[in-house]
């Protein structure tokens, strides 16, 4: 694990509740190689670790930009079935269902891997290439099943469980946790990631990519950029424990 003493900032100790268990997954970015890899890592890891309540959390961002966006999602809705599964929403989310309605959005999107996405869902590169931007926005509804939209759309922004908040991206400094404004949750990153400001919780976040995971005394960044590097990075914790899981792969040739 990276750690960083962060000189300055006092350490607090940090807990899990009682009997209770949460990993978190950084940005999956349509790598559905890594995920599925994920999924059997952390269903071994709970196999070998005493019963608890356990909570997996998604930190957004499971689309865009890598090949299978589509599986991803079909993945995720498929273990949320089989145990309690919680998923943020990602910036990438938040862009993917407003380009339903809104053409500056989508060609928003297109240029952050939302082209991938459409293709993922059955789109092909050469129907892609002569499509105007409005007859793009006009075939998503037909490209994506009502059910994933549904599902995008109940994603979650912020989880808090016992001394750890879970957001996508951040939150404001100086804003209570209760008045925090989700586009700072889904965007937010300088002033986040910068800010010194003490306080009783730990922000578990992604959005921000690193090389190795970023574990301070104020926040825990794992987004280690999967779609490019070929890896997910995953953080268990139980009581004041802490470890780190990677689903390693190749880099992505686009990335």
């Amino acid at each position: 694990m990276i750690a960083s003493p962060d000189e300055g900032i006092p350490a607090i100790s940090l807990r899990v509740p009682e009997g209770e268990r949460v990993y978190a997954i950084g940005d999956i970015h349509g790598r559905l190689d890594l995920f599925r890899r994920m999924i059997a890592m952390i269903e071994r890891d709970e196999s070998v670790r005493d019963v608890a309540k356990t909570t997996v959390i998604l930190l957004g961002d499971l689309v865009d930009r890598g090949p299978d966006s589509a599986g991803v999602i079909a993945a995720a809705r498929d273990w949320a079935a089989r145990r309690d599964v919680r998923i943020l929403a990602g910036n990438h989310e938040e862009m993917f269902l407003d380009s339903f309605d809104h053409d500056e959005t989508l060609r928003h999107f297109l240029r952050h891997g939302g082209r991938e996405t459409l293709l993922s869902y059955g789109l092909t590169p050469e129907d892609y290439a002569a499509m105007t931007l409005e007859e793009i926005r006009a075939a998503m509804p037909a490209l994506v099943p009502a059910a994933d939209v549904a599902f995008l759309r109940s994603f979650e922004d912020i989880i808090r469980i016992g001394d750890y908040v879970f957001v996508h991206a951040g939150i404001r400094p100086g804003v209570a946790l209760s008045a925090q404004n989700p586009l700072d949750m889904r965007w937010i990153r300088g002033e986040f990631i910068a800010d010194r400001t003490p306080r009783d919780f730990v922000v578990v976040h992604g959005h921000t990519i690193c090389e190795d995971p970023e574990v301070h005394p104020l926040r825990v960044g794992i987004d280690t950029g999967a779609y490019a590097s070929g890896r997910l990075t995953a953080i268990g914790l139980e009581g004041e424990s802490r470890w780190l899981i990677e689903a390693a792969g190749a880099p992505s040739p686009t990335g």
